[in-house]
């Protein structure tokens, strides 16, 4: 079976899976993530072999030049649930798109390899979506929500960019950014084909981190293909190995906020 835990064998055909509950695909876009991939991937399938869901867990390595890939394969070979897509580094826009393109779960997911938002909030999302969202969105803002170990530089810059999000594209939305998304099936297929940013066969290759508002662009599409997106406070983590570079990034992200804003005034969402 796809979705069966570690490598097959008579204890481990699913005994514990429920088939009424929804199939999940976790996706988690890597570049250069070689000093944690396997903690990370060790918590990611701990958690959800203790589920009563069928499961993969995609890894998208980015073009890392660092042993994430290699490492990543490792892991792979001891848990059939986990795979290894490979790309040349386009940024994480174009592997989150690449991973959801791959996806086989009825519900998916996409999470930061550091963790910021712990894998044991998708079990909130996943009740998200069935109560009738069609995606679920984490926030590190309003009521519940906790950011911790933030610069105070960060979240000013955080802040004034949404700021901007709201005022242009995305009104009542506090947080665009947070790297912890859930999405039905259906919804990542109505999504997908109308974004315009990023895509996963012609973006350029990139030689850095690429931070950018692919999940800008993903909310504006969902709103204006009339799906139901839920908001989920989350306790998130500030990573000390982050790879955002809080000047280049801004201006990069920026200039994609005005590039969905015009894409939307010419009806391109609709």
């Amino acid at each position: 079976m796809f979705f069966s835990r570690g490598r097959p064998n008579l204890t481990e055909q699913s005994h514990n899976r429920n088939p009424l509950k929804p199939s999940q695909s976790v996706i988690i876009p890597a570049y250069n993530e070689a000093t944690r991939i396997a903690s990370t991937l060790a918590t990611v399938h701990t958690y959800l072999a203790d589920q009563d869901f069928d499961f993969e867990i995609i890894v998208v390595n980015d073009g890392s030049t660092d042993e994430t890939r290699e490492i990543s394969e490792l892991v792979a070979q001891q848990h059939n649930s986990i795979r290894v897509l490979d790309l040349p580094h386009g940024g994480k826009a174009v592997a989150v798109r690449h991973g959801i393109e791959a996806a086989r779960g009825d519900l998916i997911a996409f999470s930061d390899a550091d963790l910021a938002t712990p894998i044991q909030t998708l079990s909130v999302f996943r009740t998200a979506i069935e109560d009738g969202y069609d995606l679920a969105i984490g926030s590190r803002e309003g009521a519940g929500a906790k950011r911790v170990g933030e610069p105070l530089f960060r979240h000013i810059m955080g802040r004034a960019f949404n700021l901007m999000v709201r005022a242009l594209v995305l009104p009542g939305v506090q947080d665009s950014q947070c790297g912890f998304k859930l999405f039905s099936r259906e919804a990542a297929q109505t999504i997908l084909p109308n974004l315009r940013l990023y895509s996963a066969t012609d973006a350029p290759q990139s030689r850095e981190p690429k931070v950018t508002a692919f999940d800008v662009e993903l909310l504006v599409v969902a709103r204006r293909q009339g799906l139901r997106i839920a908001i989920i406070p989350v306790t998130w983590t500030f990573g000390e190995n982050s790879k955002v570079n809080p000047f280049r990034d801004t201006i990069n992200n920026v200039r994609d906020v005005f590039t969905v804003k015009w894409h939307d005034l010419r009806g391109r969402y609709d």
